[in-house]
């Protein structure tokens, strides 16, 4: 009591109704002066005396307060119509049963109050009272007590209505304000604003999109308001992780990153997975996989194969616009590569591949289309690329780099009428047709090999004998142990029509040399093998000798030039042109060293190749201008390179014509390309530049460019970043190089779709249409 009257004090509030403060015996006649004082104010009567205070209000309800004054605290006891409120909550009945048992409890001669009280009215003597009293005086002030805890009202509420008196006594009241609107709980209301009708909230504004949703407080709610900024909003993009929620850490890489898990960023990242891998799309409904995935990721839930079909469609819609939308930032030349394959389906199919370099000296090479064609002839794979780049909107084509099939060279003429049609054929389509040089290579070989020897026959058949059987083949690793022999390899047979077959054959089988002469004394019928068995052409290859293994050695060497060349020219990643004619005029230095060799097998060999070499590359006519200026615009090179190598090539007389006819070549096409842009500040631009190189003391970019120092050679010389730092120098010239260098130099591009057409249409999947083919392949190409 003592504490709680402590605190009543101290936070200064005086009760009015349901009341029972503790005050100090020293307040009892100031407590009696503000009640008369108040009494006469607000209420129409007043009764007051030393044992009692009555009180009637205006509407007849009376309330009064009985009063002890002894050397003690004063007790405030009240009544509403004279009866004592006797009913209180479970917490006041405990309190008022552990006050009950504290009183009785308390020894003899304590100083409680209610041992100093005088005896009441009671029908027991004074005599008789006991602690029972006091138990109930206690009793009651802990149940006016709580009951003035539930009904509590500060005398500044009852007083609002009231005038004012300057003659009022302040016991030390707080005037408290009215009570605060309460802030909106929820975090959705941070971005839409409420819209009220009549004073009640209707509904809610989005502060992003300025749409209007429900938002009764009883009806609606604020899940509706939460789904819109989370799913439906178009200009709100929410969090990737929620405010308050912890993330999670991830290691990769040696990178340290939060991560969440997120349905949806989850289920891309499959749909992903089954488009680079080529899995097919049953691949989620396998028991493995949703063994794996409820360990790995419980929450996750597994997509089936036919809404991974859709997402993966959606993927490749999604790629394309974007792929069209840097196309369309970027405008470059686009250089195309194309070719055709003929699916387990016998659906004829038709890729095609555009390369360009972007605004930061970067070479690209995207998948346009992959789609099925009626025939192979000329004509349909003209109107095929055509439609392509229309649908494309690609109109600026440089050139096309196919093989020497005729139909292409059918096709290549009537797409250059189309680019006329179009105006943007760039000198009437001189330089649009490009053959490929791994398949030119390929043909070079192949009339090489038909001149085969007698020593490559006996390797074959020796290859032949020693895969034919399980036991033959572990006879023969047992031979190489005892010879230890240290090599990864094993023997492959080559394919006649693969002359990259027969080479690795060679490669590998003169690895083992010391094995196949002794392999007789492991297996006893390798000899008589040799001996006895004839080869495709009708002829005994015999047993092998040294001179075999000589001449072996010498077409290993001879083939592996080819070999590497075809795969330097393959690659899309890096640029090829600017070295293409440097190859050229390497293999035909070659080839004349090889044909005056004292091995007639290899000499002969080389005659071959290098009259199918004349057919394609013999004379200038029947190469593409763009080797000479690519080649022109590697720093390496420029003129001093390119003007001896055609005199090696071409001869001295021959070699100087071609030389100024390729100078002429090039600042005609330089300034063809620029005029190309339609420009009058590059029309303006090429005029000076024209007019500069006529006059004294002034040079053309050319000239600057040819009159520099050529630039040291070097393995790693990257080509696309020297011209990306000395663009501002040569801003005409830069953009011609930036064309040119883009040129590939073969269709292995197309081909390479076609190695994974093969994987995708399986027999097992044979079953997908060409447009899920198109959508697997060009996605898996794109991303």
């Amino acid at each position: 009591m003592k504490k709680y009257h402590d605190q009543r004090i101290e936070k200064r509030e005086f009760a009015v109704g349901d009341l029972a403060l503790l005050f100090n015996s020293r307040l009892c006649l100031f407590l009696g002066k503000l009640m008369s004082m108040w009494s006469k104010q607000f209420l129409n009567k007043q009764v007051f005396s030393h044992g009692a205070l009555e009180l009637e209000n205006s509407e007849g309800t009376k309330f009064k307060w009985s009063t002890d004054t002894i050397d003690g605290p004063l007790f405030l006891l009240w009544t509403v119509d004279g009866a004592h409120r006797s009913q209180a909550p479970a917490t006041l009945q405990q309190r008022r049963r552990s006050t009950g048992k504290q009183q009785r409890r308390r020894p003899p001669g304590s100083s409680s109050a209610a041992s100093r009280r005088p005896p009441a009215a009671s029908s027991q003597p004074p005599a008789s009272r006991d602690s029972s009293s006091q138990v109930q005086m206690a009793e009651q002030t802990e149940l006016n007590m709580g009951v003035a805890d539930q009904s509590r009202i500060s005398m500044a509420d009852s007083t609002d209505n009231t005038p004012s008196n300057s003659n009022d006594l302040s016991i030390g009241t707080e005037i408290t304000k009215k009570r605060k609107e309460m802030d909106p709980r929820s975090l959705v209301w941070q971005h839409f604003e409420k819209v009220f009708e009549n004073g009640v909230l209707v509904k809610a504004k989005c502060l992003h999109c300025k749409q209007y949703y429900a938002a009764n407080t009883t009806r609606n709610g604020t899940s509706g308001l939460k789904q819109h900024l989370t799913y439906r909003c178009k200009v709100y993009k929410p969090p990737t992780v929620a405010p308050g929620i912890q993330k999670l850490l991830n290691i990769q890489n040696n990178n340290l990153e939060t991560w969440k898990f997120e349905q949806e960023v989850c289920r891309r990242a499959l749909v992903e997975m089954i488009i680079l891998d080529e899995l097919p799309f049953s691949f989620v409904e396998k028991e493995g996989f949703k063994k794996f995935m409820s360990k790995v990721q419980p929450l996750f839930h597994i997509p089936s194969r036919r809404t991974i079909t859709r997402d993966c469609y959606e993927v490749y819609g999604e790629l394309r616009i974007n792929l069209k939308q840097s196309l369309r930032e970027i405008q470059p030349r686009i250089c195309l590569t194309t070719d055709t394959w003929t699916s387990v389906q016998r659906i004829n199919y038709m890729c095609l591949t555009a390369h360009f370099i972007d605004r930061d000296w970067v070479l690209h090479k995207r998948i346009l289309n992959f789609c099925p064609i009626t025939s192979h002839k000329g004509e349909h794979l003209a109107e095929s690329i055509s439609n392509c780049l229309l649908d494309w909107k690609l109109d600026n084509v440089f050139t096309v780099t196919v093989d020497n099939a005729s139909s292409n060279d059918v096709a290549v003429l009537e797409l250059s009428k189309k680019l006329d049609m179009w105006g943007t054929n760039l000198m009437e389509g001189k330089h649009l047709h490009v053959r490929c040089m791994a398949h030119i290579l390929n043909l070079i070989v192949q009339d090489g090999l038909k001149e085969i020897g007698p020593s490559i026959k006996k390797v074959r058949q020796m290859v032949k004998y020693v895969r034919s059987s399980s036991s033959r083949a572990r006879n023969f690793l047992k031979c190489v142990e005892m010879q230890k022999i240290e090599c990864d390899k094993m023997l492959s047979l080559d394919v006649p029509t693969r002359w990259n077959s027969t080479y690795l054959m060679l490669d590998t089988a003169e690895k083992f040399e010391k094995a196949f002469e002794r392999f007789d004394l492991y297996d006893g019928n390798f000899n008589s093998f040799l001996a006895t068995d004839v080869c495709e052409d009708g002829s005994i290859a015999g047993s092998i000798q040294y001179e075999d293994w000589a001449n072996v050695r010498n077409v290993t060497k001879f083939l592996e030039k080819f070999y590497e060349l075809t795969l330097k020219v393959s690659g899309s990643r890096y640029v090829t042109c600017n070295v293409h004619f440097e190859d050229i005029c390497e293999l035909d230095a070659y080839l004349k060293l090889c044909i005056a060799s004292d091995d007639l097998d290899l000499s002969k060999m080389a005659s071959g190749m290098k009259e199918k070499f004349k057919k394609y590359w013999g004379t200038p006519e029947k190469m593409n201008k763009m080797i000479f200026i690519a080649s022109v615009l590697d720093p390496r090179n420029k003129f001093v390179y390119v003007s001896f190598a055609l005199e090696e090539l071409l001869g001295e007389e021959t070699g100087n014509v071609v030389n100024t006819k390729v100078e002429a070549y090039l600042r005609d096409f330089g300034i063809s390309q620029n005029m190309s842009k339609n420009s009058l500040r590059s029309k303006l631009h090429m005029k000076k530049q024209k007019n500069d190189s006529g006059s004294l003391g002034v040079k053309s970019e050319l000239d600057k460019y040819l009159l520099e120092d050529q630039e040291p050679e070097s393995e790693d010389f990257d080509i696309l970043s020297w011209w990306k730092v000395n663009s501002p120098r040569f801003p005409v010239l830069s953009q011609l190089a930036r064309d040119v260098l883009a040129i590939p130099m073969s269709s292995v591009a197309s081909e390479c779709a076609f190695s994974t057409g093969g994987r995708i249409l399986d027999p097992f999947r044979s079953s997908l249409t060409p447009k899920c083919v198109q959508c697997l392949i060009c996605a898996q190409d794109w991303l």
